[in-house]
């Protein structure tokens, strides 16, 4: 059953793009003030940086040390030539059925590409 105080997020930009991603931790910090369960999905360009052999832009490292839950779509790293197996610890990469799952169990959704 889905909890009202829930959010997944959709992220596709690449998070070489620092100013999007300092954007959306603004927001999020707000809603973890508020107690939300935050979970975000990398998705198209989002993947891009989430390799363990990436450099992390500032706003990349902040956001990962939220309490947040993060995912990487697999079809995305492929298209990318990333492989799931070097992704940072803190990524849980996942399919589209689960990410069906995913958003069937979300109240709320929102895309940030």
């Amino acid at each position: 059953m889905a909890t009202k105080d829930k959010i997944v997020y959709l992220y596709g930009f690449s998070t070489t793009m620092e100013s999007k991603l300092t954007n959306l931790i603004q927001i999020i910090e707000n809603h973890l003030e508020q107690n939300t369960h935050i979970s975000i999905v990398f998705i198209h360009d989002g993947v891009i940086g989430t390799s363990q052999k990436s450099r992390k832009s500032h706003a990349l490292k902040k956001l990962l040390n939220l309490p947040l839950v993060f995912y990487t779509m697999i079809p995305d790293l492929k298209a990318r030539g990333i492989g799931t197996q070097n992704l940072q610890p803190k990524f849980t990469s996942i399919n589209y059925d689960e990410l069906v799952d995913i958003l069937a169990e979300a109240p709320k959704i929102v895309s940030w590409m």
